[in-house]
């Protein structure tokens, strides 16, 4: 009878055993469970708050674009819509995988929308000041020849000198502006100091029937904001006359217009600065024309 009653207590000591083990077993797991959801869940919500500060980013540049513009640009104030709308909806989100994924997606796309729309917004800003620029330009032009045409008048005596003095080159329409160099060779102005990958200087030579056809050279000189020579940055005496040079802007005058544009680099491997900057053109040590144009 002893020897049963043991037995029976030994069973049940097995029994209890394997509960508490499998109890055990089951507490670690469901505390192993825990930890790895907090872990997912803190996550997400990390990845979520750089999505947000990436799109409120974009937002903000398109405010500064939209408030360059006199008259808003309808295209981003759209893209600019859309944006603040999925922020909107990405704040009361669910913080899963799945819907984390599926607004990266959709920032991805709005960011390529993005570099678009402010490469055409740049584009249409350089074409209305270079408009502006051009038709300065002309009424400059009417009111120097006004001018002359009434020294002629007063001055018929002293004709033979303004003859031999007139027999020079001279420009027109001279501007400068920052240009994005895509693979394919398009060129995109910009005024953005960052995207710029080079500067370009156009200039009109126009025709002088007293001056003769043949090879010619103008000399070009950039400065950046801090008055710093760019391009070849080389020199050449005019007499007691230094000049600093960014490039040598060499043509062929056929006794008619000619229009001609250059490329001006940054110095090394750095990007253009902010600020403003000052076009020259000389003929030897005389100038020509001057412009200035900013990158912001």
């Amino acid at each position: 009878m002893e020897n049963k009653s043991e037995s029976t207590n030994r069973g049940l000591k097995v029994i209890l055993g394997i509960a508490v083990v499998l109890l055990l077993g089951t507490a670690f797991y469901t505390y192993k469970l825990q930890n790895d959801s907090a872990a997912t869940e803190k996550q997400l919500k990390e990845e979520k708050a750089l999505v947000l500060k990436d799109l409120s980013s974009m937002a903000e540049q398109y405010d500064v674009a939209i408030g360059e513009n006199e008259v808003a640009n309808q295209k981003l104030v759209e893209a600019r819509e859309r944006i603040k709308g999925l922020i909107d909806s990405l704040k009361v989100s669910d913080n899963n995988v799945k819907s984390l994924w599926r607004y990266k997606k959709k920032y991805l796309a709005l960011q390529e929308e993005m570099d678009v729309l402010l490469a055409e917004n740049d584009s249409l800003k350089v074409e209305n000041a270079l408009l502006a620029t051009t038709l300065d330009s002309t009424q400059l032009q009417l009111e120097e020849r006004t001018m002359y045409n009434d020294s002629l008048l007063a001055q018929n005596t002293e004709l033979a000198g303004i003859v031999e003095g007139a027999a020079i080159l001279s420009t027109v329409g001279l501007k400068g502006f920052g240009v994005i160099e895509r693979s394919s060779g398009k060129l995109i102005p910009t005024e953005r100091a960052r995207r710029a990958d080079k500067l370009r200087v156009c200039y009109t030579v126009t025709k002088n029937a007293l001056v003769q056809s043949g090879d010619k050279e103008f000399f070009v000189q950039v400065l950046d904001p801090n008055d710093n020579v760019l391009g070849l940055n080389e020199q050449i005496q005019f007499e007691d006359q230094v000049l600093n040079y960014s490039l040598i802007s060499k043509f062929n005058y056929e006794n008619g217009n000619l229009d001609i544009c250059e490329f001006v680099e940054s110095s090394g491997a750095d990007d253009f600065e902010k600020g403003r900057y000052l076009v020259n053109v000389f003929d030897q040590n005389r100038l020509v024309s001057s412009t200035e144009f900013s990158l912001k």
